[in-house]
């Protein structure tokens, strides 16, 4: 089941909790209202058929899907990619991700530029905002399998912080001051 909490500031292993002492959990309700990203929770034991998950295909045009497996032994430059997946970046799409093995930490950014880590299993499906600064990182199991959807040709490309500059990002801002 998925979990969020507020980060501490170490720079110990990434891949590492890094809960605040004591732990500052966020529901999904909060996360959403606070960042704008969304959850759902699919049949983790027949994704491809879930009602909710051919729902949200469907209303929200993703007509586009891979997989992508995040390992040692199976994702070429495992440690450059990882790198680069944990560096801060925003995208001018939203980014859908339904974990279908392994588990992960998505991390965003709140109003206050402070970190909310995402811990994902399978079943979890999340989607971030266009705009909004984060990051990815495995957990210390080192294995994540992930379902990508987007709305036509993907598009793969971070745009490190800083971004603030870009329309996407000027969006955002604006959505985080009206609430989602």
């Amino acid at each position: 089941m998925v979990q969020a909490w507020y980060m501490d500031n170490s720079t110990e292993d990434q891949r590492l909790q890094h809960h605040r002492t004591p732990p500052k959990f966020i529901d999904m309700n909060e996360l959403f209202k606070r960042t704008g990203v969304e959850y759902f929770k699919v049949n983790e034991k027949d994704p491809v058929n879930d009602d909710l998950l051919i729902k949200l295909k469907k209303e929200r045009c993703y007509s586009y899907e891979d997989e992508i497996t995040c390992s040692e032994q199976c994702l070429p430059n495992y440690h450059e990619k990882l790198k680069n997946f944990f560096t801060e970046h925003l995208h001018t799409d939203e980014e859908i991700r339904l974990v279908l093995e392994g588990s992960g930490y998505f991390d965003v950014r709140d109003p206050s530029d402070e970190w909310i880590r995402i811990f994902v299993q399978p079943g979890d499906m999340i989607i971030i905002p266009s705009g909004i600064y984060h990051r990815f990182t495995l957990d210390d199991k080192n294995y994540i399998k992930a379902k990508r959807y987007f709305i036509g040709e993907p598009v793969w490309t971070p745009h490190n912080r800083p971004a603030d500059n870009m329309p996407c990002r000027q969006e955002y801002l604006g959505k985080l001051l009206k609430g989602f």
